[in-house]
Parts: C-alpha cells; structure tokens; sequence
C-alpha cells in the first residue's frame, strides 16, 4: 500500500516544529500552481520564478505565527497575488527589457510553442494572436478582477476558496467575476471584428 499524503497541515506543524525539511515537500506541492498563476499575472519566467521563492521565504519567515489550522494553499496564494500586484506596479514605474527575451530574437517560451505535429502555421498564428489578445486583455484589468479571473478560470478554485484569498464574500467573487467578463467581452470585441473581417 502507498502511504498516506502528508497534509499540508502536517508539513505546516513540522516546520513550525523545527523540521526544514517540511518546506520542501511544501514547495514540491505548492511551486507548480503558483508559479502558472504568477506567470499569467505578470508575463515574465524570470519575474514568477523570484515571487514564487519569496512566498516560499515568508512562509518559512512567519511560520511561528500561523494557526496549526490556517488552510495553506490559501495563505500563498493570498501572498503571491500580494507579492505579484506590488512587483506589477513597481515594474510599471520602471519599464526595462524582459530579461526572459531571447537574444536572437527567437521565441523560447515552452507556454507558447507549437510542437511539431501542432495546427498548421496559419491556425497556430491565429490561435497565438487570440491567445495573446486574451492575456494583454486580462492584464489591463484592476487588480481585484484580474486575481479573481485568474484564480477562478485558469487555478479552477471555488468561490469560497478565491473569497478567502481576496477577502471578499463569495457574492462578491461572483460580482468580480461578472465584471471582469464584461470588461473582456468589451476588450476584445474590437479583436474579434478584426479576426472576422481578415
């Protein structure tokens, strides 16, 4: 029989126990989803690499001061999206070069890769210049809507579980949502006449 998954709870109690090692079975669960969420939120590997390991560094930083019942995936989600809205703002007052930006000018990003079996080149560029429009559609969007959509349609948390990260009811994650669709929809109906006129 395979043994039992540690919990989070488990891993929590350990490393506020003294057990170091509880923070790496937390980051070998927890790394992956938040690193696709930071990524989506602020476009850049080098940048969601960095917002990842510092949520990992608070976590071991204020580990003494967390409820044993404080429901983890929540605490660094809740982090991360802090962390990735003051990096966002920060990097809007300070604009430089992608440091992700290949210097042959070639696309190396596994996110975006067509692989060899993939869509003809015409779908695939289409699909591309769809999926694009999409994430600069979404990254235009306040803060508050942005983490909402972000975390409902691409983590798939529930409402409860995005109000608990964000602080708000789960009506008001509703709303959020609902708002953050209609500004999409209107984001992207100029890109949508474009596509169909083309």
């Amino acid at each position: 029989m395979n043994p039992e998954p540690v919990t989070d709870q488990a891993c929590l109690q350990a490393l506020q126990g003294g057990e170091d090692s509880a923070l790496g079975q937390l980051i070998t669960r927890w790394e992956r989803p938040l690193f696709a969420f930071a990524w989506r939120y602020v476009q850049n590997q080098t940048d969601a690499h960095d917002l990842v390991a510092e949520t990992f560094v608070r976590l071991h930083q204020q580990r003494e001061r967390l409820r044993p019942d404080t429901k983890l995936s929540a605490w660094l989600f809740t982090t991360l999206t802090n962390l990735c809205h003051n990096h966002y703002r920060w990097r809007r007052r300070h604009p430089t070069v992608s440091l992700d930006a290949p210097l042959d000018g070639s696309e190396t990003s596994t996110h975006e890769a067509v692989p060899a079996d993939g869509p003809v080149p015409d779908t695939a560029l289409e699909h591309d210049e769809a999926c694009a429009a999409v994430r600069e559609a979404i990254d235009r969007l306040p803060h508050d809507l942005k983490i909402t959509i972000l975390l409902h349609h691409y983590e798939r948390l529930s409402y409860r579980e995005i109000g608990t990260i964000t602080g708000c009811s789960e009506r008001g994650v509703e709303t959020r949502l609902y708002r953050a669709r209609q500004r999409l929809k209107e984001e992207l109906a100029g890109f949508l006449r474009e596509t169909v006129q083309a």
